[in-house]
């Protein structure tokens, strides 16, 4: 904001110049599902009144100055270029505006932005579908914020349905802690200085190995194929019980992503094994979504984000995770697949390898320009076979403009890769979206075998006594 108040356009992110480059353009696709169907009078003057002024990149375009720096500047926004209403024959079953829904989505999520109009678009499927009335589609270019940011943005249009008044609340995102760190010492804080330095150096070398030289092995979920971000993509859902992965999360003393992150893992390696038995021993390499702000509590109010003081800024702040998928053999129960993506994750989360890596494409944009950096980031995605993504979402029904919203998701466009699984939870309950290749993966099949991996890692957890420790 303060950009804007000098006259002067604010310069676009270091992350915000990868995401829209010659050589990358991801977006971030969210649908609310609406339970009534939606008033038209009210579409315009809400999109006018309420997401316009959010922020001031829905009302700017990317330019470069005489420098070829990228800077935000803004520019008089015709809503009618924004904003979408598909037409399709009317009187049809639900079932077949599943289809034309399913097709409509993924048409537009291959589609690039032009650069000469706001990077986000609104589309308005006003047909009733299995899980709807109607459904609004906002695709917003990951160069305008994260998805913290943009979920941030999303809830700030949206109130609670019960009551108007009271703040929206969301699921705990601690871990299930057993034991006491009473016990601490200087001894074991030295000791886990120096393991953070190994694991430091460890992460930031393994990540320029898998970024330039080491890519996975072509399997069932990556084809390797160039420019796989420009093939028809499939979407397909699923829904878990937020009591269900809650009781997994108590019984392991892990977190809900923890527990996500192996229902994944295991899923993957049991398609994987399903559709060729040679590749059960591929290598795998999942690129897990990590935020790197001070994340403590709920989303924080477009002001709060604004503050150039806050903790839980506006922007891209984010980093990847690369984690290896484990091979079926290498585990006898299926909840070690839970508790490897803990170990691994918590490891790295305690890593500066991220942070490094943030460095290293700083210098890369010094000195050979925005371009290769954004070539870096395109190979990172290209050499490994997935990205998974979660956010949390609210405990209780939303409405937008008293339009109650039954479901909520997300999920990304635009990346090199044949795979992204994005999860979110809303009113109890966790929804995991698959984003594949059309011509390489099979969604039915993939799906099955997620589904498979969550009933066989619940039913183990079951069996299991409370842990008593601290992991």
């Amino acid at each position: 904001m303060e950009y804007e108040e000098l006259g002067m356009a604010e310069p676009v992110s270091p992350i915000g110049q990868y995401c829209n480059s010659s050589v990358l353009s991801t977006s971030i696709l969210g649908v609310l599902e609406v339970g009534i169907p939606i008033d038209d009078s009210q579409t315009m003057p809400l999109i006018r009144d309420l997401f316009l002024p959010i922020h001031p990149r829905f009302s700017s375009i990317m330019v470069s100055d005489a420098n070829e720096k990228k800077l935000w500047k803004k520019v008089e926004v015709k809503l009618e270029d924004h904003v979408n209403f598909p037409t399709f024959p009317s009187g049809l079953s639900n079932e077949i505006y599943d289809r034309y829904f399913h097709d409509y989505l993924t048409k537009i999520a291959m589609e690039r932005f032009p650069q000469n109009k706001p990077l986000w678009e609104i589309h308005i499927f006003k047909y009733p579908t299995s899980n709807a009335a109607d459904c609004v589609i906002f695709k917003l270019h990951q160069a305008l914020g994260d998805g913290y940011s943009l979920m941030g943005a999303l809830l700030s249009c949206l109130q609670r349905a019960d009551n108007p008044s009271l703040p929206l609340t969301f699921p705990s995102r601690k871990s299930s802690k057993f034991g006491s760190d009473n016990n601490r010492n200087m001894f074991c804080y030295v000791s886990r200085i120096f393991s953070t330095f190994l694991n430091s150096v460890k992460d930031f070398g393994w990540s320029i190995i898998k970024s330039n030289l080491l890519d996975d092995d072509r399997t069932p979920v990556r084809s390797g194929t160039d420019g796989v971000e420009f093939q028809p993509i499939a979407i397909t859902a699923m829904m878990f019980s937020l009591d269900q992965l809650n009781l997994i999360k108590t019984k392991l003393g892990v977190t809900i992503n923890d527990v996500i992150s192996g229902i994944i893992f295991l899923g993957t390696r049991l398609y994987m094994q399903e559709i060729s038995k040679e590749s059960i021993n591929s290598r795998c390499t999942a690129l897990v979504v990590l935020n790197t702000r001070m994340v403590g509590g709920d989303y924080k109010s477009i002001k709060e984000m604004l503050n150039p003081k806050t903790k839980m800024p506006w922007g891209n702040r984010f980093s990847f995770l690369h984690v290896a998928l484990p091979k079926l053999a290498e585990f006898s129960n299926p909840t070690d697949f839970v508790f490897h993506a803990h170990k691994i994750i918590k490891k790295k989360r305690r890593s500066l390898g991220v942070y490094l890596n943030g460095m290293l494409l700083d210098t890369l944009k010094k000195l050979r320009g925005p371009e290769a950096a954004a070539r870096y980031v395109h190979k990172t995605l290209r050499n490994s076979s997935m990205t998974i993504s979660n956010m949390i979402g609210p405990v209780e029904e939303m409405s937008l403009a008293d339009h109650p919203i039954s479901g909520l998701y997300f999920f990304g466009a635009g990346f090199p890769e044949d795979l992204g699984v994005t999860v979110i939870s809303y009113m109890g309950k966790l929804r995991v979206v698959l984003r594949m290749a059309k011509d390489h993966i099979d969604p039915h099949k993939f799906r099955a075998c997620v589904e498979n991996a969550f009933e066989s890692i619940y039913e183990a957890a079951n069996k299991l006594p409370e842990r008593k420790r601290q992991l």
